[in-house]
């Protein structure tokens, strides 16, 4: 009768197993890892590579517009994102530079691969409905009137940081951090006119200024890529207006 008793709650708990397809280890299996690209605890199997191919960075340079030019820039996003497991991607900043004398200019567009792009949610959570932000160029940059008019998935709860926390914007506690260096048009390539977008091609902490979107997509015209000029490149100037040097992290393959 003891043996019995013993018997029947392991039972149930294997038929709960079963109906649960399989959820609850048996004895001696090993569950799989949920990595999605998040670097695993020593000991656990080798993630597979990060799904995330998109992010705010988390924090700037700390030298206002002056990021070490675009190689800098870039080396900034691969170090954020190798910080968190999605080292194995070629990382750039969505960044335009203007033309120089012998130096052609640099579409911000032209940088960031083909897409599609997908943001902390679809790495870590699955497929949720923020977790794409574009599914190519022209629709991340509303080439066309439809998708001018439909928009890309970039806004507030999609723009989210390598840690998949969303960059606070307008309405949000301080610091409001939703002003994101571009230095480009709405199409996501540089001015051609004589002012300075760019912060002297991101090398200026000082004098320049620098076209910036809003993460959030409120205010000065709701752009995620263009919406108005920083009042200067100093660190200082760009946490004045309500940004401190974030840039967004595309990844190209």
């Amino acid at each position: 009768m003891a043996e019995n008793r013993m018997t029947k709650p392991r039972t149930h708990v294997f038929v709960l197993c079963a109906l649960m397809l399989a959820a609850c280890p048996l004895p001696g299996q090993q569950t799989p890892a949920n990595t999605q690209g998040v670097t695993p605890s020593p000991g656990s199997p080798t993630p597979t590579q990060a799904r995330m191919t998109f992010f705010v960075t988390s924090v700037g340079m700390g030298k206002g517009g002056n990021l070490g030019g675009l190689a800098g820039a870039d080396a900034h996003c691969q170090r954020l994102a190798a910080a968190v497991g999605a080292g194995a991607h070629t990382w750039h900043a969505y960044l335009s530079t203007q033309a120089r004398p012998g130096q052609p200019a640099v579409n911000a567009r032209d940088r960031i691969g083909k897409g599609p792009w997908f943001n902390w949610s679809f790495a870590q959570l699955g497929a949720p409905q923020n977790a794409i932000i574009s599914a190519d160029l022209a629709e991340l940059h509303g080439d066309t009137l439809v998708q001018a008019q439909r928009g890309s998935n970039l806004f507030k709860l999609s723009a989210r940081n390598e840690h998949g926390e969303v960059i606070h914007g307008i309405g949000d506690p301080a610091p409001v951090q939703h002003e994101i260096l571009t230095g480009s048009n709405w199409d996501g390539r540089a001015y051609t006119d004589k002012a300075d977008h760019t912060c002297n091609n991101w090398t200026s902490s000082s004098t320049g200024s620098a076209q910036v979107g809003h993460s959030d997509r409120i205010g000065n015209g709701s752009s995620w890529n263009s919406s108005n000029a920083t009042k200067g490149c100093s660190q200082e100037a760009l946490e004045s207006a309500g940004g401190s040097g974030l840039f967004y992290c595309f990844a190209i393959n």
